[in-house]
């Protein structure tokens, strides 16, 4: 009896298991344009991270969901995590003449402004992004936000996101903003409009903010769109503890936890 009863307890003990994850971090906002000077720069895609881990059951996984970068001036994203496996950084704003920005440096770069000159975009985070779009020298023409597939442009849409397919459903996450009536890079990205305000990135995308008009007026840069998280873990092994409402559904095998405010995941 000893024996049997011993046998069922061992049974019963739950073990480690792979979970796959998709980290996307806050977007960046696009840069204010200056009334006939020049257009603000996109803003950068926020950085992407995929990958699988061991999950250890019992223990508490802290999720941290990226704020998108806000308007006028632009402000670069937050940070999206998952633990310390995988932090992806917020992308970077675009830059403004009107406003003294640089572009910014973060998961994806913002594009640089034509107003101080030309120049490079900021800088992308190896493995997350990429740079954003350059100006031309001493003319309006300024660059699009990085994404996590492609650098910025100069004068033109923002750089393209990348494709996943962790929620069974392949979507584009972190495209970078759009300059001077350009779209956003597919995964998010906020267009733009020569004489307007630019449009925001796409919320729990962390796309980019497209950059402000500069025809009249000084228009603002549009909004980066927040960050998300999503864990993808064997049904058969999913605990059903939680925090934060995530949304959870199921793909074949799989349970999908798709978290677009922060809270924790337990094993």
């Amino acid at each position: 009896m000893f024996a049997a009863h011993a046998i069922f307890q061992t049974g019963s003990v739950k073990l480690p298991y792979t979970a796959t994850y998709l980290v996307v971090a806050g977007g960046a906002a696009g840069g204010t344009g200056t009334a006939i000077t020049s257009y603000g720069g996109g803003g950068g895609a926020g950085g992407l991270l995929t990958g699988t881990t061991t999950v250890t059951p019992l223990t508490s996984y802290t999720i941290t969901v990226g704020a998108g970068g806000t308007a006028g001036p632009g402000t670069n994203g937050s940070d999206s995590s998952f633990a310390a496996i995988a932090i992806s950084t917020g992308g970077g704003r675009g830059s403004s003449f009107f406003n003294s920005l640089n572009p910014g440096n973060g998961g994806s770069g913002g594009g640089a402004d034509g107003g101080f000159g030309g120049g490079a975009g900021g800088l992308g985070t190896s493995g997350q992004g990429n740079n954003g779009g350059t100006a031309v020298s001493a003319g309006p023409t300024s660059g699009s936000g990085g994404g996590a597939g492609a650098v910025g442009a100069q004068g033109g849409a923002g750089g393209v996101g990348l494709a996943n397919s962790i929620t069974g459903t392949s979507l584009f996450y972190a495209g970078g903003g759009g300059v001077q009536s350009a779209a956003g890079g597919n995964g998010g990205g906020g267009g733009s409009n020569i004489a307007a305000a630019g449009t925001a990135g796409t919320v729990n995308t962390g796309g980019g903010g497209g950059g402000g008009g500069a025809q009249v007026s000084n228009y603002l840069g549009g909004a980066g769109g927040s960050g998300v998280v999503i864990l993808s873990v064997p049904t058969a092994s999913y605990s059903g503890i939680t925090t934060g409402s995530p949304t959870v559904t199921t793909s074949g095998s799989d349970t999908i936890i798709k978290f677009t405010a922060s809270g924790s995941y337990t094993g």
